[in-house]
Formats: C-alpha cells, sequence, structure tokens
C-alpha cells in the first residue's frame, strides 16, 4: 500500500468512529495522521519500524497500526468499523456536503441507511425536521446526491485508461489473429468514460467463451456485437465486424452523435469500407482524427481547410503552475526542477498557494520573499534552467486578488484562481472572475469553473464573457491538465481560439508525478483543435521570457 492509501485507511477510520459516536478525540488523532501521512515525503512502507515511530506526528499508537497495515495490507480497527457499517452509509460519506456528524443524525434518527432513501426524504421535505438541515442543506444534499448517481459507472479517462490499455493487450495475445481496436468515447479522448468500446473480427462466441472465464457478464449479445459488465459495473462493448466493413464500423461507431448526423447529411452514399482512410476519400475530405469528431462544424472546416497539426505532448516546452512543499506540495522546489530538467523541460513556474489559502500553508509576504531568494539561488545553481517566480492568488470575494500591488510586482507572472465559497450564484462567479480578470498583475486565469469532474460541478459562468475579457485584457486562459479538472472545458476552446485567445495547458502538479497530467491536458486540448502555436506551456524559454516581459510592460506593472 502507498501512502495515499495508508493515509485513505486512517480517514475512513475516522470518519466512522464520528458516525458510531466514538471518542471524538480519538477519532481526530486518526484524522490528523491521515494528513500527515498524506503529506510525507517518503514511502511508509520502505522505512525501518524504528525510522517510521521517528517520524514527526506520529506516536506509538499509530506507528503500530501503520506497521499493522504494512505487515497484513489491513487496518482491524478499521475492518471492524466496516462490518458495523451499513453499505449505504459508506456510501453517504462520497455525497458532498455530508460530514460524519450529518450521516450520523440521517442513519441514528432519521432511521435511512441508503442514498435512494436520502434521495426520498429530500424530497418529501423530511430532513427540516431534524437539527442541523436547513432548508438550503436539503436541496445541496438532493443535488449532490442526483450528480453522484449520474456519475456512478464513470470514470476519468486517466483512471480508466491502464485498464483499456492492459486489456487490449490481452485481447491482442488471446486473439493473435483477429483485430481488436478501440473506438467510442475512449478513441474519442473523453475527459469521463462510461463504456469501453472495441470493434473487432472476433466472433461473439470466442469472446464469450474468454470473459466467462473471468468476473463479467454478457447482457447483451446480437448479430451487432456483445455487451458485457464487469463486477465494477464498467461496460465492456464489441462490435462485430469483417475485413472488408471495418472502416465503416470503426468511424461510424467513434463519432458523436451530432458529427455522424452532419456527415450522413453531406455524404448519404452508404459505402461500405475496410479502413476509415477509405471512408474519408472517397467523401475527398481530409482525415479527421476521432479526437476531433464531436462538433458538426469540424466537417466543413475539413472540407475548406487545410488540416491543422494538433499540438502533442512532447510540444509543451516549460511546467507552468506547481506546488512545492512552501504551500501544500510534496517535494521541494529544487526537487521540483531536477525533476523537470529530467523530463527535458526548460522551464519551471513555481506558483504557490497565497495567503488566503490558510488550509493550504499559503505564502504571507515574509516568505514570499524568503521563497524568491532561494529561487534566485537555484537558477543560478540549474542555469541555463529557469524557475519562474509565481503565486496562486486567491480571487477574494470581491475580486480582488489577496496581495497588494506592490507584493505581486515581485511575481514573475500571477495566476489568479478560485478556491474558496465556490457556492455562488452566476452572476457572483462572474462578478468576481472578471474583477480578477482585469487587474493588470493576472497573467493567467488558473481553473475556470472550479470543476472536479465526477466530484463536483464547477460554479456557473459564461464562457463566452469570460474569454473575451481575457482576450481584452491580456490574461491566458488555463486548460489545468488535472485529470479531475480539465478546466477550461475543451468544449469552449475552439471559441476562445476563434477570438484570439491564448491558452496554456498546465498541470498542476503538487509533486513531480503530477508533470505527467501534463498529457491529459494534452489529450483534452486536442478535441478542440488547439496547436502548440497557441498554447503558452509549448513557448520556448526565451519565448517564454520575451512574453512575460512584452506583457509586463504593456500592462505597466
Amino acid at each position: 500500500m502507498d501512502n495515499s492509501q495508508i493515509a485513505d485507511a486512517f480517514s475512513l477510520l475516522s470518519k466512522l468512529m464520528d458516525i458510531h459516536g466514538e471518542n471524538s478525540f480519538k477519532a481526530k488523532s486518526y484524522a490528523v495522521a491521515a494528513y500527515t501521512i498524506e503529506k510525507l515525503p517518503v514511502v511508509l512502507t520502505a522505512l525501518t519500524d524504528e525510522k517510521i515511530f521517528a517520524i514527526k506526528g506520529i506516536g506509538n499508537t499509530i506507528g503500530k497500526k501503520i506497521i499493522e497495515i504494512r505487515q497484513s495490507g489491513k487496518l482491524n480497527a478499521l475492518e471492524i468499523y466496516l462490518q458495523k457499517t451499513p453499505e449505504g452509509i459508506l456510501e453517504m460519506l462520497q455525497i458532498k456536503g455530508l460530514g460524519p456528524k450529518k450521516i450520523a443524525v440521517i442513519w441514528k434518527e432519521m432511521g435511512l441507511e441508503t442514498i435512494g432513501e436520502l434521495l426520498y426524504a429530500c424530497n418529501e421535505n423530511r430532513l427540516l425536521l431534524f437539527k442541523g438541515f436547513g432548508e438550503k442543506t436539503q436541496q445541496n444534499v438532493k443535488t449532490y446526491i442526483e450528480f453522484y448517481l449520474r456519475s456512478k459507472g464513470s470514470y476519468l479517462y486517466a483512471g480508466i485508461e491502464p485498464y483499456a490499455l492492459s486489456m487490449q493487450q490481452q485481447l491482442q495475445k488471446q486473439f493473435p489473429n483477429h483485430k481488436f481496436v478501440h473506438t467510442g468515447a475512449f478513441a474519442r479522448q473523453l475527459e469521463t468514460i462510461d463504456e469501453l468500446e472495441w470493434v473487432s473480427t472476433a466472433g461473439n462466441n470466442e469472446l464469450e467463451q474468454f470473459f466467462s472465464a473471468h468476473p463479467f457478464s454478457v447482457t447483451e449479445k446480437n448479430e451487432s456485437g456483445i455487451r458485457f459488465k464487469t463486477e465494477d459495473n464498467l461496460t465492456i462493448i464489441f462490435y462485430a465486424a469483417g475485413e472488408e466493413n471495418f472502416g465503416s464500423i470503426l468511424f461510424h461507431t467513434s463519432c458523436s452523435g451530432a458529427f455522424l448526423n452532419e456527415w450522413k447529411k453531406q455524404f448519404p452514399s452508404a459505402q461500405i469500407h475496410s479502413s476509415e482512410a477509405q471512408v474519408f476519400n472517397a467523401a475527398g475530405v481530409s482525415y479527421i482524427p476521432p479526437c476531433l469528431r464531436e462538433k458538426e462544424t469540424i466537417i466543413a472546416t475539413a472540407m475548406n481547410t487545410p488540416p491543422v497539426i494538433l499540438i502533442q505532448p512532447e510540444d509543451v516546452k516549460g511546467v507552468i503552475h506547481s506546488h512545492s512543499n512552501w504551500s501544500d506540495g510534496r517535494q521541494s522546489i529544487e526537487e521540483m526542477a531536477k525533476a523537470a530538467i529530467e523530463k527535458g523541460f526548460e522551464y519551471l513556474v513555481i506558483s504557490d498557494h497565497s495567503k488566503s489559502a490558510f488550509y493550504a500553508n499559503g505564502l504571507r509576504e515574509d516568505r514570499i520573499k524568503e521563497q524568491h531568494l532561494y529561487i534566485d539561488a537555484l537558477n543560478k545553481q540549474l542555469y541555463p534552467f529557469k524557475i519562474f517566480k509565481s503565486i496562486e492568488s486567491d480571487i477574494l470575494n470581491d475580486g480582488n486578488l489577496d496581495y497588494s500591488s506592490q507584493v505581486l510586482a515581485t511575481f514573475d507572472l500571477v495566476i489568479a484562481s478560485v478556491h474558496s465559497n465556490l457556492k455562488m450564484s452566476e452572476d457572483k462567479a462572474m462578478f468576481r472572475l472578471l474583477t480578477a480578470i482585469q487587474n493588470p498583475y493576472t497573467t493567467i486565469l488558473g481553473h475556470m469553473t472550479g470543476r472536479l469532474l465526477l466530484s463536483r460541478e464547477g460554479y456557473p459562468v459564461d464562457h463566452k464573457t469570460l474569454i473575451n475579457a481575457c482576450v481584452e485584457h491580456d490574461v491566458v486562459i488555463e486548460l489545468n491538465a488535472h485529470p479531475r479538472r480539465l478546466d477550461i472545458d475543451w468544449r469552449w476552446i475552439d471559441y476562445a481560439l476563434e477570438k484570439g485567445a491564448l491558452i496554456s495547458v498546465d498541470p498542476d502538479a503538487h509533486h513531480t508525478d503530477g508533470y505527467n497530467d501534463i498529457r491529459y491536458g494534452v489529450l483534452a486540448a486536442q478535441k478542440a483543435g488547439l496547436t502548440r502555436q497557441s498554447n503558452l506551456s509549448s513557448y520556448s524559454l526565451g519565448e517564454f521570457e520575451i512574453f512575460l516581459q512584452k506583457r509586463k510592460k504593456k500592462k505597466g506593472v
């Protein structure tokens, strides 16, 4: 088990103890242990017992339990609580706005044990009868449950990708004489995946025989193909094809509904093709990769203009938006920089959290001065690689950033983001964001809507107005590459490019492994037709320095 899994075990134990009304001091100690373990720079399972007990914040009791987990893979105290807690109560912990105390009331006082029962109770206004549940809380619980239920069976692209690629290898090994090609949402690089789909020359009976030896169940079988359901509620689909019609079926199953309907209007011929290349050649249209087969307008573009060269992961030259252990990152700036150098990047933008983010050890003014001196020293040591001084400055309720102009002027660039009071109307969100965009020190607008895929819907915004404002005020729009954010939504990037906006694919890395997330940002950006020329993080070190100098001069800062 890695540190995150060990921390999750202690965190869940703390919550279950609160739900069961156990000693609150003891429950809190496990919560603190979870936080401490999550932030450790070393892997616990690789340490000796003595070194575990020597870690600051890890006492004798917690240390013994860590060793227990390392030896058995389980935490016995947690297993006891899991056995006496209904599954529906555990599921409620996934619902935003429901903490252990409220769940205890729902279970012990309301007598509800499933999310379905709780949703029904919300619809009946029954929560209002209990202390701590006002009308607003009830509505929020209802909204989150509905969102959660819609999300079940869905996966982040980054989460399902290893499984999809591993399954591809297994299929090719098991059926060496048959073709298997990814299609559907996975082939189109959608940010969340409900189903994994393949076009295959293998027959239904062959596939059923193979999957029957694994925990898969057949949910549908006909001449078009076969569907399976995994024990994790994932749907897997195989579309049956022969060599002669393989391309036609692959094309039809790798387009969105809107794209395919427009294609059929433009090219009503029902010819059969063995490859996708033949499909496009027959139509006289430049090849459109699956990632772009979303909006119907792309067909007219492909008919009238040469194909663009989409941005690739290797086009990203610098790491913009990263956090170090000066705030809530796991590693030092030096470690972050050296890892960036090893990966071939030319520069690193360190943008630790600002002072309003007290929960993330945000930097107060005196620490900013210290960090800048430290970066100066590292830049001399690591030359020609360069570390840029930045900050992820919180956008306050009034839209201002949380430092004075004098402090903001000391940074090479500023990323402005909303982190607090996310439950707001569109008017309030727009006021905050537009005010921040108009601030001359705002270089990049971070994660525009604050969404967390499959967990939290973003606050409501008028995308066009925000994009127009960013263009007017020379503010770069971040495509936050964290697989759970991918914010700005790719569906708005084509409009941004049309208006002349500059995008920046940024990993929001809190540790060096976070650099790998750049790839997922690039995959999302490709869906909007982004090129490296329109991506700030694709600028070389020299180009990036010139960009910052010109912008500061233009803004008079």
